[in-house]
């Protein structure tokens, strides 16, 4: 099988990012995706950004132009926002993001009506029902094909790191789960989803599309589901492996990373430098721990078994690549990653709101409800200042 891997600027950024409809009363899920759709269709014809459904009729996805830069690319999506509050706001509907809901119930939601999802609901039956999760997804344009399979290898490593920085899912269906991100461990249920396979050249990939269809798994390129995966129809690499962000500056930081990454990978490739990568059973363990752990993982960073606390690797790539922000425009946004390691990540704000409301998990929605409009100030959702 052929797969035509599309013409790419290098390091252009697009951003997808799946939010959650609930009452702003209650914090329940509403299935009103399609009345808001509906009335945002005509008026946002034109714009570079799109505003779409989701498996979920609770659901809808943001999704930038693509960027130049990070800050346009956000910018589209904040406008996505905009819009959309038009519509919500009179109807007392909010919106907000975390990989799960504090408390919602899978068999309380309903299934957005497209052969797509029935077929994925038909084939995966509880599994695929119980998909209430949440997520971003940043796509890096790269510039040649052979670059896309070791970039992926190479972003496995920093797997970890997004999957930690995002993690927003210690509660699923009214339970303290003792995961960072138990979505991450739920996705990878679904078939052809879970840590990409470690391929070295565009013609293993083929192949392995041509293996999947073959078999019926898949129809096409589109319902391969990994963490990391390239998304030929637009040239890119495309980052699926994070939590939903719970706020706007958060997903900034977010993109910024995963763009600078891409960028430094693609320039050692240009003096033919070999990326860095480590053994599959040592991803897989990584991704394990920043699930259970999130910002206080212990990952390894090397072939060798070296072993750092995220946070601190995060802080040394953080210098290392530093230069590269500055020159692809991405330093403010790149910044911006040091608060959610001074403030703490969605999931450990989360965590100290429900101790301090006496585990009252509707707390916690309000909560993702006003970070949201507002940003990641929990001294003031907590009412101390």
């Amino acid at each position: 099988m052929t797969v035509t891997f599309a013409a790419s600027p290098r390091s252009t950024v697009g951003i997808e990012w799946e939010l959650m409809l609930a009452d702003g009363t209650s914090g329940d899920l509403v299935p009103r995706a399609p009345e808001v759709l509906e009335h945002l269709e005509e008026e946002t014809r034109l714009e570079r950004f799109t505003v779409t459904g989701e498996l979920l009729t609770n659901t809808i996805e943001l999704t930038s132009g693509v960027g130049d830069t990070v800050a346009a690319a956000v910018d589209d999506i904040a406008d996505a926002i905009a819009a959309v509050r038009e519509i919500t706001d009179p109807r007392g509907i909010e919106m907000l993001c975390a990989g799960s809901h504090p408390f919602a119930q899978w068999f309380e939601q309903s299934v957005t009506d497209k052969t797509r999802y029935n077929t994925l609901i038909e084939r995966t039956q509880w599994w695929g029902r119980n998909m209430m999760i949440w997520g971003i997804h940043v796509h890096i344009g790269v510039d040649d094909v052979d670059k896309v399979l070791p970039i992926i290898g190479a972003l496995s490593v920093y797997l970890p790191h997004l999957q930690a920085l995002s993690a927003s899912s210690p509660y699923w269906a009214g339970e303290r789960t003792g995961y960072a991100s138990n979505r991450a461990l739920v996705f990878q249920q679904l078939p052809t989803a879970g840590l990409p396979w470690q391929l070295d050249t565009w013609a293993q990939y083929e192949s392995y599309l041509d293996d999947m269809v073959r078999t019926g798994v898949m129809e096409d390129a589109t319902e391969v589901r990994w963490d990391i995966r390239p998304a030929p129809r637009w040239g890119t690499v495309e980052v699926r492996a994070c939590d939903g962000m719970s706020t706007l500056p958060e997903l900034a930081a977010v993109a910024a990373l995963t763009q600078v990454l891409v960028e430094h990978f693609s320039r050692e490739l240009d003096v033919g430098r070999e990326l860095p990568t480590i053994q599959p059973w040592f991803v897989r363990e990584n991704k394990w721990r920043a699930a259970r752990y999130g910002m206080d993982a212990r990952v390894i960073v090397d072939r060798a078994g070296t072993q750092e606390l995220v946070a601190d690797h995060l802080r040394e790539t953080m210098a290392r690549l530093q230069p590269i922000a500055e020159e692809i425009k991405c330093a403010r946004e790149f910044a911006g990653l040091e608060a959610i390691l001074t403030q703490g990540a969605s999931y450990e704000r989360q965590l100290v709101v429900a101790e301090a409301s006496g585990g009252d998990l509707r707390q916690v929605v309000q909560h993702l409800i006003r970070e949201f409009r507002t940003g990641p100030t929990l001294r003031q959702h907590l009412g101390m200042g």
